[in-house]
């Protein structure tokens, strides 16, 4: 398989945001397979502070943190940054109307993590065509 690079000398690195830690694993796991660095984040703190530190390439976010909390205020910073990420939720339904604008590519819970980390990469196979 070839590597994937965020850029020419970048490895690729993929947030994966996610507040359920067995979905998570197996996120990071998928995009470790992948040939990709993951940097996992439980939270919106988390996943603020790895988006602000690191150059990220792509990105997992699950919709729904918990405790009232969304992703939007990380999907909103990565589109600022051109940053192509994915939406991991089981219940868009539920979700605000601002959430479900954000733009990111939907992928409905349960998907196979190595199918959630394809969709979330096939920009960046764009990119390097």
């Amino acid at each position: 398989m070839t590597e994937l690079r965020g850029s020419a000398s970048e490895p690729c690195r993929v947030l994966v945001l996610d507040d359920e830690p067995l979905i998570l694993l197996d996120l990071e796991f998928a995009v470790e397979d992948a040939g990709c660095t993951p940097l996992t984040a439980l939270d919106l703190v988390e996943a603020l502070a790895i988006v602000q530190n690191n150059a990220i390439s792509a990105a997992i976010l699950d919709v729904s943190l918990g405790r009232g909390q969304t992703c939007e205020q990380v999907a909103r910073t990565l589109a600022a940054m051109g940053v192509p990420y994915v939406l991991h939720t089981g219940d868009l339904d539920r979700m605000d109307e601002a959430v479900r604008n954000l733009g990111g590519t939907l992928v409905p819970k349960p998907t196979p993590a190595a199918v959630v980390v394809a969709r979330a990469l096939e920009p960046l196979a764009i990119r390097h065509v």
